[in-house]
């Protein structure tokens, strides 16, 4: 390790290097974003969205919150986006950037970023194969990554991405789509058709059709039959060491006869299976006449009339921005009848969504344009009863848990100056991995259930307390933030500042700043001096700023999105 830590000690002192000082704080090397492109303007969508939410509001007899600082939304962009905080160099830099529109130019450099493209594939990934690892070898997650990845960063549609997921073929190395089929395949088995169907109906139409999986739904007007009629449509379908295939002819191996392959179940207590059709659960006049049978399936979820297909991608990635679903679960959306009269706000969304080209960067930026995202996250003036109906209609910020990658991403975050991401160094890059993985393990990953409402464990306000991260993150080392911001502030009240941002993406309140303030300034030089007269052991600077990057990393301000 000694030859990697002496070259990790280079090149920090070559960045540090690049740190100059301003009116006594960091001044980062963060270029501002440029003007936002006429081409790229969506403030028609935007005042549709937001002229739904206020009349929702009018009609609850609401008051909405008020709008949330900049600061305040700049953070909770890069957690939705990034999956971590911004750095303090993009901190200082956006403070930095004085115009009326800064917060719609920061998201469009947020979504161009790497760093969204890497972060929303691994999220999508968890929402189309979930977190198990599936068969070895021919399931490949870092391929799958990878190509969602790609798609996000070439902006195509989430129709055509769809489309490849479900009708894919090809090897799931060179064709990494195919990786939705094989993630359902099971040794010895083949492909499990039920899984793949109650996949599809999930992550694509936000419906539980898997609950009819083995009876007609006990509260829904799924049947056994649309169940089985959905997974019918992947029967085909083969895993080859060619890949992903549609075999649509075999040989019997006793008669040596040339039959078509059907889709078979063999019931409970019978003798012989029943060939089950392909069926939709509805509108079967959206099937196309022709092409594969998962072709056909494709074209059907992605039908320019499937209301479901576009609410169910709106009401995701509104709860992927949010940490919530517009409607919860994000699975089991309620669909009103087909008909324009019965338009709900996922409708608004999604057609909006839809009728712009139906990129998930569009529906991105919608989103973190609405009311809602603007909003803060506290009233002063609701009482517990009035908040609650607030918090239910949307009509504040709603308050969640950071998830796991979260924690540990702002936390690595908060103990680097400058902007970990692809630039980084390589020492710094793995050091990240190596520390992502190690806290997951400890801290406990989320389940393949992306929204899931968890309450936090006495174990992981442990390790948020006292855990070996924690420490690391927050020492006043020289390569360090804490110790960084130590060094090159200035002032207290700089300082002060500096490590409020770092962590917290937000200044100080006065009464904050005067009680650090005050404290470092107990730790001034005739203070140690003379406390090192006394025979006292004395505090020195960098504890005050290490105990305040400790108050700091277990706030409540921290661990939530607020």
């Amino acid at each position: 390790m000694k030859p990697i830590a002496t070259a990790f000690c280079i090149v920090v002192v070559g960045l540090l290097a690049m740190l100059v000082m301003k009116a006594g704080a960091i001044e980062a090397p963060v270029a501002a974003p440029g003007a936002v492109p006429a081409e790229t303007d969506i403030d028609a969508s935007v005042s549709r969205v937001n002229g739904w939410l206020r009349q929702h509001w009018s009609d609850e007899n609401l008051e909405p919150a008020e709008r949330a600082d900049d600061l305040t939304v700049y953070r909770r962009l890069s957690l939705a986006l990034h999956g971590t905080i911004p750095s303090l160099e993009e901190v200082v830099a956006f403070q930095a950037d004085a115009s009326n529109d800064r917060v719609e130019r920061w998201l469009l450099k947020l979504v161009e970023d790497p760093r969204f493209s890497d972060y929303f594939a691994d999220r999508l990934a968890r929402v189309l194969t979930g977190v198990e690892e599936g068969q070895f070898v021919i399931f490949r997650r870092d391929r799958l990554r990878a190509w969602l990845g790609e798609q996000l960063r070439a902006d195509v549609p989430w129709q055509n991405m769809t489309t490849d997921l479900i009708a894919g073929d090809g090897l799931w190395t060179s064709r990494p789509a195919t990786n939705f089929i094989t993630a359902a395949s099971i040794a010895e088995e083949g492909i499990d058709v039920n899984v793949l169907a109650g996949r599809t109906s999930r992550a694509f139409l936000g419906q539980r059709i898997d609950c009819a999986q083995c009876h007609d739904h006990p509260f829904d007007s799924w049947k056994q039959q649309d169940f089985e009629g959905l997974a019918a449509f992947f029967g085909q379908a083969r895993v080859t060491p060619g890949g992903v295939i549609d075999r649509f002819e075999e040989e019997d191996e006793e008669t040596k006869e040339v039959k078509a392959i059907e889709y078979v179940i063999v019931d409970p207590g019978a003798d012989e299976g029943r060939i089950v059709p392909t069926k939709v659960p509805f509108h079967e006049e959206w099937l196309p006449k022709t092409g594969s049978r998962r072709q056909q399936l494709a074209s059907w979820v992605t039908h320019p009339e499937n209301r479901r297909f576009e609410r169910a991608a709106a009401n995701r990635i509104w709860g992927l921005m949010f940490g919530r679903a517009w409607s919860d679960p994000v699975d089991d959306i309620a669909h009103p009848a087909d008909s324009a009269d019965n338009e709900d706000f996922l409708d608004v969304l999604g057609q909006e969504f839809r009728s712009n080209g139906g990129q998930l960067k569009f529906l991105i930026r919608l989103i973190a344009q609405s009311d809602v995202f603007r909003m803060k996250s506290e009233v002063s003036w609701a009482d517990a009863d009035l908040y609650s109906r607030m918090d239910e209609a949307w009509a504040v910020y709603p308050l969640v848990r950071l998830r796991p990658e979260q924690m540990i991403g702002a936390m690595f975050q908060a103990g680097h100056t400058r902007t970990v991401n692809h630039n980084s160094n390589m020492f710094v890059r793995f050091t990240k991995l190596f520390n992502e993985n190690d806290f997951l393990k400890e801290y406990g990953d989320a389940t393949d259930d992306e929204l899931l409402q968890q309450s936090g464990t006495i174990p992981q306000a442990l390790l948020r307390l006292n855990g070996q991260f924690t420490r690391e993150f927050t020492k006043p080392g020289a390569f360090d933030a804490a110790g960084q911001i130590l060094k090159f502030s200035g002032e207290d009240e700089v300082l002060v500042q500096n490590c409020f941002l770092a962590c917290l993406t937000r200044l100080p309140e006065p009464e904050e700043r005067e009680y650090f303030v005050a404290q470092l300034r107990e730790r001034s030089s005739d203070a140690v001096e003379t406390a090192e007269a006394e025979d006292e052991e004395p505090w020195s600077r960098a504890q005050v700023v290490q105990d305040l990057y400790w108050v700091l990393f277990n706030s409540p301000g921290f661990s939530w999105n607020r």
